[in-house]
């Protein structure tokens, strides 16, 4: 977060509802930042766990009538099945002007429009769990009463842990099953692949050596090269070699079919859950 955006009076005091991983995840980022922390409050029903985020990051533990009375920013962090007391404090709360910015997966912004005061600006956010490391992939969506300006504001804050896109709110389920479920199937991949390494006599901590660093070397070439995704692959495989022989039996397993398959499934249950708060 830049230092401008940081002083600026739209986010001069921002609001965290519900400080679990995800939560924590971006106040730390934003602290790293350069935001002060006497800007930053933070609501976290366990006592213990309130106290040692305290202690540790130097900020303000409060309810949520009093964050959403008190914040220019309200960052609801809940998981979508505590959403409804959330609503019930934020609704008598939230001053005129407040943003609400939502990281609940699957909630769209029209529940938040339903339940607080007409006219409060609500901007959807799909996250995901490499926040927890500063290299989270978010896509924002506006409510309709969010303007470009909110959308500005909300990419200022999440630039401090990750990517941040623009996509219209009829895209969220696409981009949860993508990206928001996509650490999932990295990390499944990875299993396996070091599962295949056992299988061929490694010890499990040098094959998950090999394939984590390989992992980590593949992403950063994908990031910094530009190439398309089939010309990097391409550069591996030579003609009658061992790597074109893996792609002949991955073809054959109907992999790409699978995950083609895995990503839709993904998207029409991230759908359901939606219509379930619609």
């Amino acid at each position: 977060m830049t230092d401008s955006t940081a002083a600026s009076p739209t986010t001069r005091t921002i609001a965290i509802v519900g400080a679990g991983k995800i939560g924590e995840a971006l106040m730390g980022g934003l602290l790293a930042g350069g935001l002060d922390p006497a800007a930053v409050l933070f609501t976290e029903r366990y006592p213990a766990r309130a106290a040692q985020l305290t202690a540790l990051y130097g900020v303000r533990s409060v309810e949520v009538t009093e964050a959403a009375a008190t914040a220019d920013v309200v960052v609801v962090a809940v998981k979508p099945q505590d959403i409804e007391p959330v609503l019930a404090d934020l609704q008598g709360a939230v001053r005129p002007g407040t943003l609400v910015v939502s990281l609940c997966a699957g909630l769209p912004t029209a529940l938040y429009e339903r339940s607080l005061p007409a006219g409060v600006p609500v901007v959807r956010v799909m996250p995901n769990t490499p926040m927890l490391v500063g290299e989270a992939m978010s896509a924002i969506s506006a409510g309709t009463h969010a303007t470009d300006e909110h959308l500005q504001i909300v990419e200022n804050l999440l630039a401090a842990v990750g990517k941040v896109v623009r996509v219209p709110e009829t895209q969220q389920d696409a981009v949860t099953a993508l990206s928001g479920s996509g650490p999932a199937y990295f990390f499944f991949l990875v299993e396996a692949m070091i599962d295949a390494g056992i299988l061929l006599g490694l010890p499990r901590n040098v094959s998950a050596e090999l394939i984590i660093q390989s992992a980590v070397g593949s992403a950063k070439m994908l990031r910094e090269s530009g190439e398309h995704p089939v010309m990097l692959r391409e550069a591996v495989t030579s003609p009658g070699g061992t790597t074109i022989a893996a792609i002949r039996e991955l073809e054959n397993h109907g992999v790409r079919a699978a995950l083609l398959a895995a990503i839709e499934a993904a998207a029409v249950r991230s759908a359901e859950l939606g219509r379930a708060h619609r």
